[in-house]
């Protein structure tokens, strides 16, 4: 599902009756179709503002009586810790909660930029967190077949500016590597008991990304043996969909084909208090980074 859909799929859990959604802060405000979780929240909605899903578990042994959901999302960093919430629900037998779960993984994402007829991609510098869990074994074969440099690489600003420097190397010298930068905290084979609980909690599925359609095995969903706790099921809103907003071009930015400025959008109807897309809904994302950086030294329209 696309961030969109997810959304809306939340604003109609999270409305229901003796329900309690709980969510990280930042998701409150990413837009839906209508309006955002903020938005249910002051309209008398149960939503509570936690800092690790395990919160979602202690507030359904906590609340008996009601449903307690968690919106489980993000890359393959986030991944463990929402599968261990629900491993732990198993464990202790109960019946009240379940996760709305969106997960998404990067290599198939990187695999469809790169084989896409407008990429312009020449090297990437992998995400060391992401790495951290899963190691960059997979990155390997992506490298060799597309011939381009990747290199993981952390977040100070010195490990970008290494990471920056290692890919242009590469690129000077003709190589086609997998490097790491990020050797202290990442190893080739990740995090072995993470990956161990991603295996047994969640399999890999097709997943709609914003702007550029299904890839296929692009994200997590729930194994059969633990589908008692999908939302999705729970509160049958799997055939829920949304149309993405016409005026956002956020799939063309996440691609590198557009500037986030070139939007007709960008800081008119989409900013980062209403913001139409994930990018602008993110601190980190390219959007907001123009809108709060950039936008003094931009052209004038």
């Amino acid at each position: 599902m696309t961030p969109l859909e997810i959304i809306d799929k939340a604003i109609v859990i999270a409305s229901t009756p003796d329900v309690i959604f709980a969510s990280f802060g930042d998701m409150l405000r990413v837009p839906g179709s209508k309006k955002d979780l903020l938005s249910v929240k002051a309209e008398g909605g149960d939503i509570r503002i936690v800092y690790s899903p395990l919160d979602a578990v202690k507030i359904a042994q906590q609340n008996p009586g009601k449903k307690v959901v968690f919106l489980a999302v993000g890359f393959e960093t986030t991944a463990p810790a929402n599968a261990m919430s629900v491993f732990q629900a198993k464990r202790l037998g109960l019946t009240n909660f379940s996760i709305l779960c969106s997960h998404v993984l990067v290599p198939p994402a990187m695999e469809a930029l790169l084989s896409s007829p407008a990429n312009l991609i020449q090297g990437f510098l992998a995400a060391g967190h992401v790495c951290t869990i899963m190691g960059y074994d997979e990155y390997i074969p992506i490298a060799a077949k597309y011939k381009v440099p990747i290199v993981v690489t952390g977040f100070e600003p010195v490990d970008i500016l290494q990471g920056i420097y290692m890919t242009v190397k590469q690129l000077e010298e003709g190589r086609v590597e997998v490097e790491n930068q990020y050797a202290r905290s990442v190893r080739r084979e990740g995090n072995l008991p993470a990956r161990k609980l991603l295996s047994e909690v969640f399999v890999t599925i097709d997943r709609k990304w914003r702007g550029i359609g299904t890839i296929p095995s692009s994200g997590y969903g729930l194994a059969s043996s633990f589908s008692a706790f999908d939302a999705e099921k729970v509160f049958d809103v799997g055939e829920l969909h949304a149309d993405e907003s016409p005026l956002c071009i956020a799939g063309q930015v996440l691609q590198g084909l557009r500037k986030p400025h070139e939007c007709s959008a960008f800081g008119k109807e989409c900013t980062p208090e209403r913001p139409l897309g994930a990018p602008m809904v993110s601190s980190e994302g390219a959007c907001a980074a123009y809108y709060h950086f950039g936008r003094a030294r931009l052209p004038s329209s």
